[in-house]
């Protein structure tokens, strides 16, 4: 059986605290590769634009450009990149709104630790099943 190339991720967060925590659990992981590290959402966009890579780690509390807004837009030029939310934010409104996005993953910040790994690697599967876009 041919060995899997690893997931491509970038990590997004304005917070750098958080952004290399998060890029070091992910980088921990032999089928994960962090290819890039964003700060913002415009920058966030540029990158899935540029790189096209399997998942998008989208921090929604940000300046400028919220995760939200930049989803949306990411969306367009990036279609193939799956998106996984990581926040603060427990609101069911802010949940249902990312999901309705289109994301494929939404980690409270609280449980990154517990859960993110198994979520970005989850989105990775979506990502390339037969057929699947």
């Amino acid at each position: 059986m041919p060995h899997a190339a690893p997931l491509r991720i970038v990590v997004v967060d304005d917070h750098v605290a958080v952004r290399r925590a998060v890029c070091s659990l992910l980088r921990s992981q032999p089928d994960f590769e962090v290819t890039c590290e964003a700060a913002d959402g415009l920058e966030a966009i540029q990158k899935a634009q540029e790189l096209r890579p399997d998942v998008i780690v989208l921090d929604i509390s940000m300046p400028e450009l919220n995760g939200l807004q930049a989803a949306r837009q990411i969306r367009q030029v990036a279609p193939e990149s799956e998106i996984v939310f990581l926040s603060q934010h427990r609101a069911s409104d802010i949940i249902h709104e990312a999901l309705a996005i289109g994301a494929r993953g939404y980690v409270c910040k609280s449980h990154i630790a517990s859960d993110l790994v198994d979520v970005v690697r989850a989105a990775g599967q979506i990502r390339t099943l037969p057929g699947s876009s």
